[in-house]
């Protein structure tokens, strides 16, 4: 075979991956970014399985629900990232109203009022999760690094609105979540370190005043972390089951669909907040770390897509999303594990639901249009 023969066939050969390569980049997707979501989302489908009985009914509709996220994913990633800051303002502003409008006209499910029906029905609380991080990033594009103590008031109170409607429905979880997602923004900005300690010091008498404004269950919440042993068949129930099943997993687990706990019915919420009690029981240690693994490079991809953002807004906004998407993970397993109490997050694109998977994906389509759009933007 003459050589110019085999430079045709390896030619041949390689010419599909550059026509990929072109199309992900027309498309404004990160590869090593889109990949690492496929494979947890794929591992959270063989987990929910499990949890939810072996139903393939349950199964293909949170397969429907993972793919309306990939597509809002791939739809947010053409808009470039100046467009999405002119029109932050405007989504935050619109997303308040909502929020005010839950609370009044909202509809009331579990004892909460936190959705709205607009002929669909959803949470406006999801919307801030996103708006809230780019309003803060928004307003210090055009401000000094690290900000000022005048501007320091203005984004605390940027984050205080939609935090405290958000309370008040009472959804305290999402509250909170919130709450970081808008004070990882301002700590990224560069918070001198005498404001940290003293946002740690005034965090302890804040959370003597947060007591009293909070619900009988959530009270009850943090008592039950203390001790759960002290009520085992009412508030610490979960909990407990929830421990004999990270526990009884072992370094391999039980096996797919083997586990007691979750098969048995003994673990409750085991397809939505606990589903990682069922992945600890039936793929032990080993399934456990997959999981996080696959999650910190997740979280490492988009703060290397931070670092390589060309102006503050797109630095700070994709900063705020990978590292909230960190907090989301660490609650929702600290929650899992007893460190923590009971605050109703899921587990990242592995718990049944859809809108806070595609609010969590078109936060990733955010990360991938700051990344293919940074060559546009001015230094």
């Amino acid at each position: 075979m003459r050589l110019n023969d085999t430079q045709r066939i390896v030619g041949n050969k390689a010419a599909p991956l550059s026509d990929f390569a072109r199309l992900m980049r027309g498309l404004h997707i990160d590869g090593p970014l889109l990949g690492l979501l496929l494979l947890i989302c794929a591992f959270g489908l063989a987990v929910l399985y499990s949890a939810v009985g072996e139903s393939m009914r349950l199964t293909m509709n949170q397969l429907i629900r993972v793919g309306v996220a990939f597509a809002a994913m791939l739809v947010v990633a053409q808009v470039p990232p100046d467009v999405m800051r002119r029109w932050t303002p405007w989504a935050y502003a619109g997303g308040l109203v909502l929020l005010v409008l839950v609370l009044t006209t909202g509809v009331v499910g579990q004892g909460a009022r936190r959705w709205l029906d607009l002929g669909i029905r959803f949470q406006p609380s999801e919307i801030m999760k996103l708006a809230v991080p780019m309003m803060g990033a928004w307003y210090l594009h055009h401000r000094p690094i690290p900000p000022r103590a005048s501007h320091l008031l203005f984004l605390f109170g940027i984050i205080a609105a939609p935090t405290l409607l958000i309370a008040k429905q009472p959804d305290l979880g999402t509250a909170l979540l919130i709450a970081a997602s808008g004070l990882i923004v301002i700590v990224l900005a560069g918070l001198p370190i005498r404001f940290m300690v003293a946002l740690m010091l005034a965090a302890i008498p804040g959370a003597f005043v947060l007591w009293n404004f909070m619900q009988d269950y959530q009270k009850q919440r943090v008592l039950t972390l203390l001790n759960p042993d002290s009520d085992p068949l009412g508030a610490g129930y979960n909990i407990i089951q929830s421990k004999i099943a990270i526990g009884s997993g072992g370094l391999f687990g039980k096996g797919w669909t083997n586990g007691s706990q979750a098969q048995l019915e003994f673990l409750p919420e085991r397809d939505t907040d606990f589903i990682f009690a069922v992945l600890a029981e039936e793929f032990g240690l080993l399934g456990v770390l997959t999981l996080l693994s696959l999650y910190i490079l997740v979280i490492g991809r988009g703060l290397y897509i931070a670092v390589q953002a060309r102006d503050t807004f797109s630095r700070l906004l994709a900063g705020s999303i990978s590292l909230t998407f960190f907090v989301y993970v660490f609650v929702n397993t600290a929650m899992v594990s007893g460190l923590v109490p009971v605050v109703g997050v899921p587990l990242p694109l592995v718990s049944f639901g859809g809108t806070s998977m595609v609010t969590l994906m078109a936060g990733f389509g955010i990360l991938m249009s700051i990344h293919s759009h940074r060559k546009l933007l001015p230094h």
